[in-house]
């Protein structure tokens, strides 16, 4: 995960951030003027797409009139036909018509999905002019990605949830896009920090937005369990009673609620990866099920904001770990009935305490657990301490001074750990913490937050490469390969998602809206790392995304994300 390792950054940091004129909603707070598109300069589009080029001519212009055509009978492709019309009504009040048609007629939205499949599942073109858009992929999956784009080429109202009186112009280009990398991920803690189902909901649709494809959820931790287990009721009971800073409520999805979230997901072309964390992380089952405990006892409920070298449950002899394998396969077998992704991430990170045999048992028990599923393991990097079954996926969080360390006589324990996990043949998703970890402030004046990775601005967040993430500082000899690297995870944990989080809070009136601290954290964070994760390095430049970076600005205020307008880039100016 992500709390302190390096104890002696967080604990350098005495006084309180204050915010600064930093939270942006309906404007910007910076002077430059973002660069406009010309003739010749296409669109500013994030992703980048692989080939971008602007067209001539008026562009074609949405009216009330306008169709929506989707060719073919393929029912998820007429979804996503209404997904777009929904999408632009709030603002245009638009009521698109969308149909199935085999010979698509001019003045039309026309969605392919029976593309070439050289396009992949998420590839597409997207060509627009004066008298049509037509974007064009194998399937409805890279239609919707598509969709994404059409928005961007669109002026910045579009994303207002009430009605504006624009021309809704799309600019005229000629692109053609495929992802990088297979696995996108967004991650969003919502054990220390509780996101009631719509804040969820919010999150999915601005990860969509920049074409990720999987969201993972933090259900367990210390600070509370969020996920309903009708053969251990006490883990919603006692365990979902606690969030950091907060005691006495209930936080956590029912079965109804967390299908919603699944369903919402999957509208989106998103898959959900539910985490359960052991075998550290776990205080919160610990004080629903005796039995996790050495001494048979519940622990008092957490709701603290401590990290690793909290307790640990009980794997130090056969009974205790039967009682461990009992708990993890009852709670795996409830999470996989609701989640249908092939996914069940086992988490397996920061555990001091254990001992080897100790660590081993977690991951025995808890990979069986997930493979009687039939799902695919994921973990932390940490998780190949263990014997991983074939096939899994380990999530490294390593930072660049452990790259220091690859090829030396004392590699850091996450790069042996990571070369533990290729030996045995383990993928690995990339989330280096001082570039993925969104929770990590942008500066001195960032109000939420830690900055035990030190200060992570845009920039950085934007620039490294996850197949150097795990290779000596210039960039040689990866630990990992570029074919064993299913893809990239930006990571919104809430450790500290409140005001002030140099220091421990002293009062709720300190916490914002789980909604206004993500928005703030992911805000530019977010586009950049999905960038990192979609588009070809070769397109990879700071100074191009920083324009097209700042040319989002007014589609985040007109859907009212409270954005952080972070010094140095060419934010619009205010109307």
């Amino acid at each position: 995960m992500r709390f302190p390792r390096h104890r002696g950054r967080l604990a350098s940091l005495a006084c309180t951030a204050a915010l600064t004129g930093s939270l942006v909603v309906g404007g910007t707070s910076a002077a430059h003027a973002a660069v406009q598109p010309t003739a010749s300069t296409p669109p500013p589009i994030v992703p980048q797409p692989v080939s971008e080029l602007a067209a001539h001519g008026p562009g074609f212009t949405i009216s009330a009139t306008t169709r929506i055509e989707v060719t073919g009978d393929d029912a998820d492709a007429l979804g996503v036909g209404r997904s777009l019309a929904a999408l632009l009504h709030p603002a245009t009040g638009f009521d698109l018509r969308v149909s199935l048609s085999r010979a698509p007629e001019g003045r039309a939205i026309v969605l392919d999905p029976e593309g070439p499949a050289s396009l992949g599942t998420e590839g597409y073109t997207l060509s627009s002019g004066a008298r049509d858009v037509r974007i064009t992929a194998h399937g409805a999956e890279g239609l919707f990605r598509g969709i994404q784009t059409l928005r961007q080429l669109l002026p910045g109202d579009v994303e207002s949830t009430t009605l504006r009186h624009d021309t809704w112009t799309v600019a005229p280009v000629r692109i053609t896009d495929r992802p990088r990398y297979a696995y996108r991920g967004a991650m969003l803690d919502v054990a220390r920090r509780f996101f009631p189902v719509a804040d969820v909901e919010r999150y999915i649709d601005q990860a969509a937005a920049y074409k990720m494809n999987t969201l993972h959820l933090h259900l367990t931790d210390d600070q509370g369990w969020r996920i309903a287990v009708d053969a251990i009721p006490e883990l919603t009971g006692v365990g979902g009673t606690t969030q950091s800073g907060f005691t006495g409520g209930s936080w956590y999805y029912t079965k109804e609620q967390y299908q919603q979230i699944v369903a919402y997901a999957k509208a989106r072309f998103i898959t959900v990866v539910p985490e359960i964390d052991g075998p550290g992380h776990t205080s919160a089952a610990m004080a629903s099920i005796p039995g996790l405990n050495c001494d048979d006892k519940a622990i008092p409920p957490y709701s603290g904001f401590g990290g690793p070298g909290l307790r640990m449950i009980c794997l130090t002899d056969p009974q205790h770990i039967a009682n461990a394998s009992q708990y993890l396969t009852t709670v795996i077998d409830a999470v996989a009935a609701l989640t249908p992704g092939p996914y069940i991430h086992i988490g397996g990170d920061e555990t001091p305490q254990a001992t080897a045999a100790e660590y081993n048992a977690y991951v025995q028990a808890a990979s069986s657990a997930v493979r009687a599923q039939g799902r695919t393991v994921i973990g932390w990097h940490q998780l190949a301490q263990g014997t991983l079954p074939a096939g899994s996926l380990l999530q490294y969080w390593g930072d660049s001074g452990d790259r220091a360390t690859v090829g030396s006589a004392h590699e850091a324990a996450d790069i042996v750990e990571a070369r533990e996990g290729v030996a045995q043949g383990a993928s690995f998703i990339m989330s280096p913490a001082d570039r993925a970890y969104m929770d990590m402030r942008y500066d001195a004046s960032t109000p939420y937050g830690l900055s035990w990775e030190g200060f992570v601005p845009v920039q950085k967040s934007y620039d490294w490469d996850p197949t150097t993430v795990t290779a000596k500082p210039d960039g040689s000899s990866p630990v990992v390969a570029a074919d064993r690297i299913a893809g990239v995870e930006a990571a919104l944990w809430s450790d500290r998602a409140y005001n002030g989080s140099t220091s421990l809070p002293t009062s709720t009136s300190q916490f914002p809206e789980p909604s206004v601290y993500a928005d703030f954290m992911t805000f530019p964070h977010l586009p950049a790392i999905a960038e990192i994760g979609w588009s070809p390095q070769s397109t990879h430049d700071w100074n191009s995304f920083s324009v097209r970076l700042a040319a989002q600005a007014p589609r985040w205020t007109a859907a009212g994300i409270g954005y952080y307008a972070e010094p140095g880039i060419p934010w619009p100016k205010l109307s």
